[in-house]
């Protein structure tokens, strides 16, 4: 069955920035999709998040995973635990190492790479200019570790409240998502 999730970061919701948007382009595309809402997001350690939400999770072959911000490495740290191969993993303006002097609970301590690696097709998508340090560095981390396709931009946090950057619509990670991007 062709599903996605969508993980939110750190104080968002599922119905900030392009998630609905990114949401409603997939379901047209034929996919099931859901925004699990996650305020415990970078706040709760990432064992307790993984043991509580990937029970709820329904994960196959041709399961799409979306993640922004914190979401990209709780998506690292789910497909570590299930094992799981995936279609496609997104991981947007994401960070693989601390970036906030030690308070980032949604990070491992370390990352199983040669295991993650072959779970999924990785798409990291980062920006040069990312003000919370989610930047192009973070994402060529992944990119070395993972390999995929490593896209940056120079466009900020694609979407940040606390910076006023509305980020309403993301025709790039729809198109990666539905698996229509070349």
């Amino acid at each position: 069955m062709k599903n996605a999730i969508i993980f939110h970061g750190t104080g968002e919701s599922p119905d900030d920035q392009w998630f609905p948007w990114v949401k409603q382009q997939m379901e047209k595309a034929g996919y099931t999709v859901s925004v699990p809402n996650l305020p415990q997001m970078n706040q709760q350690p990432i064992a307790e998040m993984v043991s509580q939400v990937l029970p709820t999770l329904d994960l196959n072959e041709e399961t799409v995973l979306i993640g922004h911000s914190a979401g990209a490495p709780f998506i690292l740290s789910i497909l570590e635990v299930s094992g799981q191969k995936i279609a496609r993993a997104l991981l947007i303006a994401g960070f693989y190492t601390e970036i906030d002097m030690g308070r980032e609970p949604v990070l491992q301590p370390h990352y199983d790479w040669q295991k993650l690696a072959p779970l999924a097709d990785y798409y990291m998508i980062n920006s040069t200019n990312d003000p919370w340090k989610c930047d192009d560095t973070q994402g060529r981390l992944a990119f070395d570790k993972l390999g995929g396709t490593l896209i940056i931009k120079q466009d900020g946090h694609f979407g940040s409240a606390s910076h006023q950057q509305e980020y309403k619509t993301f025709p790039l990670v729809a198109a990666i998502a539905i698996g229509a991007y070349q």
